[in-house]
């Protein structure tokens, strides 16, 4: 089955990073916190009345790999049986920004080998999946754990960030070398859309510098040069590594992520807590168009919700997003959708998860007791009509 040209989507929360919380490492489990584990088949049924055919969704690694080598497939059993029941096509996510227990953290290179093993081992036990998002987020990955000291390793340097992000990417690519070999598979890519607008002209190279790191990711994966304004931070990352990534650096079988909320603008030295709706999307298309330009990828929305703004604003943001990207495509632009993240409200993302203490964060198509907002009226309309 081709991805469509284009596809209305949604998607589970499953984040399970380890953050330092109250002097403790504490995992968050957002399965947990939703109790989607639970509801599974009742959510899935939920998503599927709303023509949602196409589903982003994955197992935390950890609880199939408990100990090296050892996987226990129940829970993906489970999951694959029950999309299957109620229509919804598999977008397959292995890696939500946490590690099992034996790995040491994302700057570690031991994991990377731990994870191939682990995707050959599922693309062994499961035959149709052709659509893979391997690692979720690499750049958010990397960037929250080892240059904002967050999440994970807890680093706070750019060469730690750039040693992690190119572990990211190398056990990215070498999974989707295997999809595309094995099973003539697709990354159907998520990465965080950082738009960074400089109100002032003094701005521009600050924004320049962060549009630089945040793209250092797509640059990584399709095989262009660094910005010089980052290449020396990834001067202490092992040669090796650089190599292997330029080896399997492609652009074949690729739709790119773009994840993009409100809060995915930043403008320098302006809070942008005011912006109307129309200013972040025209800040979006604005920076798609470039990033197009520069890699000349097909892409979609992989992510979007309401997030920083308030549930009573999920149409608005939806219907904005949806017209924007229409014009879009009318101009030739290759977005092949928009996925609505997540189904069910999520938990202590307006910390970015730095304080677990279980606060709703209401994003959901439904709240976080499974009742539907209107918007999931919305999404209905929009997924029965034509692209």
């Amino acid at each position: 089955m081709e991805f469509p040209q284009f596809a209305w989507a949604c998607g589970e929360e499953a984040s399970d990073p380890i953050v330092a919380y109250a002097g403790k490492a504490v995992r968050v489990d957002e399965l947990a916190l939703s109790r989607h584990l639970e509801n599974q088949d009742a959510d899935l049924a939920a998503v599927a009345s709303l023509g949602i055919r196409i589903w982003r969704y994955g197992m935390p690694w950890r609880l199939t790999e408990r100990a090296p080598g050892d996987y226990d497939w129940t829970l993906w059993d489970r999951a694959i049986a029950a999309c299957e029941r109620h229509g919804l096509n598999l977008i397959i996510d292995l890696c939500h920004f946490g590690l099992p227990d034996h790995y040491a953290g994302y700057g570690d290179p031991a994991w990377v080998s731990g994870f191939i093993r682990y995707a050959e081992a599922f693309l062994a036990r499961y035959s149709s999946p052709r659509w893979f998002t391997p690692v979720n987020e690499p750049f958010i990955t990397a960037f929250n754990s080892a240059m904002l000291g967050i999440w994970n390793d807890r680093l706070r340097t750019p060469g730690d960030f750039a040693t992690a992000l190119c572990h990211c990417v190398l056990a990215n690519l070498e999974v989707n070398a295997r999809i595309r070999a094995g099973r003539d598979g697709w990354w159907v890519g998520a990465e965080g859309f950082v738009c960074a607008v400089a109100p002032r002209p003094e701005d521009i190279e600050a924004a320049e510098r962060i549009e630089a790191t945040a793209w250092s990711v797509w640059d990584l994966h399709f095989g262009l040069p660094l910005s010089p304004k980052i290449e020396p931070d990834f001067a202490q990352v092992d040669p090796r590594i650089r190599r292997r990534i330029d080896e399997l650096a492609s652009r074949k079988n690729v739709i790119a992520g773009h994840d993009f909320y409100p809060v995915s603008v930043i403008a320098i030295g302006e809070a942008t807590n005011d912006w109307a709706v129309e200013r972040r999307i025209d800040a979006y298309e604005s920076c798609a168009r470039r990033w197009h330009q520069r890699y000349g990828v097909d892409f979609w929305v992989a992510e979007t919700s309401n997030l920083s703004l308030p549930a009573g604003r999920q149409e608005n943001w939806l219907t904005a997003l949806t017209s924007r990207v229409g014009k879009m495509r009318r101009e030739g632009l290759p977005v092949r959708g928009i996925c609505w993240y997540s189904r069910g409200d999520q938990y202590d993302w307006d910390s970015g998860l730095i304080e677990p203490v279980g606060k709703v964060t209401e994003v959901g198509l439904f709240t976080a007791d499974r009742r539907p907002r209107p918007v999931t009226a919305l999404f209905k309309k929009l997924a029965a009509g034509a692209p």
